[in-house]
């Protein structure tokens, strides 16, 4: 758990740290229950799996279409009430909040991880949480990426790449994503 605690706090790990190896027993753990979760027909069984890859019960108002991806699941907290469509992609490592009410389209990516620019050092692992508040909407095929929060009411339109904080009740689109309204 030393691993995480330091991403967290904002180190960046080099594939090679002795303590790298932990994240695939969790990948691995979570892998099976994947394969579990996205060969199942009933919505019940999927809130329970997915409950066991995030460490927290699903509420039953909570509704996953398959196919859905996790990484590692415990960095993953999901709330009430909230939509996920089809295909959707959490690489959580770094930790995502989706509050209650929120709605997300197909294919949706929302990553917490990524890579420093300077080659020399692009072989190490840096991690940043993504929230996304209440009552937001995130439309077919957008990315989030790592260190975004997503304001209460707002929209997201489809394809959109989301690299800076969305305010709330505003909708963003675009690459990368700026708002084109407020609400």
């Amino acid at each position: 758990m030393i691993l995480f605690e330091r991403l967290h706090a904002g180190e960046s790990i080099p594939f090679d740290d002795p303590q790298y190896p932990e994240i695939f027993g969790i990948v691995s753990r979570t892998m099976k229950l994947l394969a579990e979760l996205n060969a199942s027909a009933d919505s019940s069984e999927v809130r329970k799996l997915l409950g066991e890859i995030t460490g927290q019960a699903i509420d039953s108002s909570t509704t996953i279409f398959l196919p859905f991806q996790i990484n590692l699941g415990k960095f993953t907290r999901i709330g009430k009430n909230v939509f996920i469509n089809h295909d959707c992609t959490f690489l959580d490592m770094g930790g995502i909040t989706i509050e209650d009410d929120v709605l997300i389209g197909p294919k949706v990516c929302i990553t917490t991880e990524g890579h420093p620019l300077n080659p020399q050092e692009r072989k190490k692992l840096l991690v940043k949480p993504v929230v996304i508040k209440r009552n937001v909407w995130i439309g077919a095929g957008a990315t989030i990426l790592p260190g975004v929060t997503i304001g209460e009411n707002s929209v997201v339109a489809a394809g959109s790449v989301v690299n800076k904080d969305v305010a709330a009740n505003t909708v963003v689109a675009g690459v990368p994503a700026k708002v084109v309204k407020t609400l």
